[in-house]
């Protein structure tokens, strides 16, 4: 039953406020309410009433309250009390750019603010903070900064491959089809490949399907069934998504599989921060694995027996597990048999399955080469259907595409009704982007020989790949020289993860500055040297150990400038803090 004040209250809201319909009178009616807490006569002794029911501090309950005084204005003048507390709130100590207004840090939503994404971190936001400093003339200890915090290959200097972007121009000033001079510029293929992106939809800058454009899911289909052989049954466009980059079909699957805080993830450590980032969002539980750094990098099931016994013991049920292969930031690629046994203990515990296979043509070993979960669990049908969701994406590999945000998901043994259930959340987002989409059609159809294109990109497609095998090769055998650094071999991907053994003296600077050490030895590398790299503790690291993730990304023309500036500081680092 509603008091008779609260009755009062609704009733003046409906009549001065205009509320039309029952739903908006409801809603003002939340803040009718706090004028009838227990009888408060004006907003001051409500503000204390709702604070005493809801166990808030004096300060958040009168906050709250200022927020209905606004809202109510029309049903009574707020106070001067709380008038002059509303000023103090907006404009007194502690104010800044941004605060304005009911809607505070204090009171977003507390996923947001607790997660966490390393590689777009405080390390990131000083090294563009120097970048600025050197644009506008000011003196730093170092002509540049380098970006090797994140794998962002064209913007230390990785060309675009020509085909690729000849395609971009064509389908997005589709005007230049009409102009021979202008075509005089395009060889045969990419016309060709022009037009017939053209035929199959309406252009860059009208929505697609939801699913992607049907004739690029259809190349996606054929450069999967390829790629696994006749082993694999017939691949289905339907359920092919393309998306924005890979990280918006890991995002959606995790949406998905996540119902509250009792739901777990399995994801390895160290991982991608996409992962514990999107679980801390939506309110999961992560459920770590620790990848055997001394085996390089090695996926141990007896490790993720350990896991799962873990999260259940801590109330948490196991509903997937990802596995990034090529790994990262670990540059680990897995044995066909390890991943043999991880689609059995997937079958054996009921997980969905989660490859991140971005990397999957950054293999620079011969005796690993790359081979996708999709097929090993299509050979592997004696263990039950495991499902499986795939993500590849058109931002790493050699393409590098990053700002295009190309990618697709393949689903693989799910039910029809859950495919429903993730075509509905890529309809809510319309379609991914169709440059992308353009982009994704590049990744799986490349020009063949007796294509016109074919002898310019397969030259720029060898020379990109033969750098970043020689650039790996290079960055892991110089940081095996500097003291207290030992590094694995960079099989795949694009990344080094050393790790570091730190003198006392540094650790006891890193606390004196309540920091971390791997964040303190990478904040000291960056303002010392220009080179910003990404502390270990972003990516989780086994406890007691220090690491730093760092690409192996900038040009063969000055990764040894790199190399040197790394080299010197730490020298000079452990010589500052050395024990002796």
């Amino acid at each position: 039953m509603r008091s008779a004040a609260l009755i009062r209250a609704l009733g003046i809201a409906r009549a001065r406020c205009g509320f039309g319909q029952a739903r908006d009178a409801e809603s003002k009616g939340a803040h009718a309410r706090i004028l009838a807490k227990r009888g408060a006569k004006d907003l001051s002794a409500a503000s204390v009433a709702l604070g005493e029911e809801r166990g808030w501090s004096s300060g958040t309950a009168q906050k709250r309250v200022l927020v209905s005084a606004r809202r109510m204005s029309c049903v009574m003048a707020p106070p001067a009390a709380l008038l002059k507390a509303n000023d103090a709130m907006l404009n007194g100590d502690g104010a800044k750019r941004g605060s304005r207004g009911p809607l505070t840090v204090e009171e977003l939503n507390p996923n947001v603010t607790e997660m966490e994404y390393a590689v777009r971190g405080k390390i990131v936001q000083r090294a563009e903070q120097h970048v600025a400093a050197l644009d506008a003339g000011e003196s730093r200890p170092f002509p540049d900064v380098v970006m090797c915090n994140i794998g962002n290959p064209q913007a230390v200097g990785q060309p675009p491959l020509t085909f690729i972007r000849q395609l971009f121009a064509l389908c997005t000033c589709p005007d230049l089809l009409n102009n021979p001079s202008a075509l005089e510029a395009f060889p045969d293929d990419v016309v060709a490949r022009a037009k017939s992106f053209l035929d199959s939809c309406s252009g860059t800058g009208a929505y697609s399907t939801s699913k992607g454009i049907p004739a690029i899911r259809k190349k996606i289909a054929a450069f999967i069934q390829a790629r696994d052989g006749t082993s694999c049954p017939e691949v289905d466009p339907e359920l092919l998504f393309l998306t924005n980059g890979a990280s918006e079909g890991v995002k959606t699957m995790l949406s998905l599989i996540i119902r509250d805080k009792s739901d777990g993830v399995l994801i390895p450590v160290p991982q991608y921060p996409l992962y514990s980032a999107s679980l801390t969002l939506l309110g999961g539980a992560e459920v770590p694995y620790y990848l055997d750094e001394d085996a390089g990098w090695a996926l141990a099931i007896p490790e993720l027996e350990r896991a799962v016994a873990d999260a259940k013991e801590r109330g948490v049920t196991p509903r997937a597990i990802a596995v990034i292969n090529p790994g990262n930031p670990t540059g680990a690629v897995l044995a066909e048999d390890n991943m043999r046994e991880v689609v059995r203990f997937c079958a054996e515990h009921e997980l969905v399955l989660m490859a991140d296979e971005v990397y999957q043509e950054n293999v620079y070993v011969e005796h690993k080469p790359f081979v996708s979960f999709k097929k090993i669990v299509a050979e592997m049908s004696d263990v039950g259907k495991v499902q499986l969701a795939s993500f590849h994406s058109t931002s790493k590999g050699v393409l590098g595409e990053c700002g295009a945000r190309g990618g697709f998901l393949e689903l693989y043994n799910f039910h029809d009704a859950v495919v429903e259930q993730v075509y509905k959340m890529a309809s809510v987002n319309l379609c991914s982007n169709i440059v992308g989409q353009i982009a994704t059609s590049v990744l799986v159809e490349r020009p063949v020989k007796g294509d016109a294109s074919y002898e310019l990109w397969q030259k720029e497609y060898d020379d990109v790949f033969n750098s970043l095998k020689r650039k790996a090769k290079k960055l892991v055998k110089a940081l095996n020289t500097f003291e207290g650094v030992s590094c694995n071999e960079a099989e795949g991907a694009l990344y080094c993860f050393p790790r570091l053994t730190l003198p006392q003296k540094a650790l006891d600077a890193a606390d004196e500055k309540d920091m971390k050490p791997d964040v303190f030895y990478c904040m000291e590398l960056l303002d010392n040297t220009g080179v910003c790299v990404v502390p270990g503790s972003g990516f989780h690291q086994y406890p007691g150990t220090l690491h730093f993730r760092t690409t192996f990304l900038p040009p063969e023309d000055k990764i040894d400038a790199v190399i040197e500036r790394m080299s010197t500081f730490h020298r000079d680092f452990m010589a500052k803090y050395s024990d002796e």
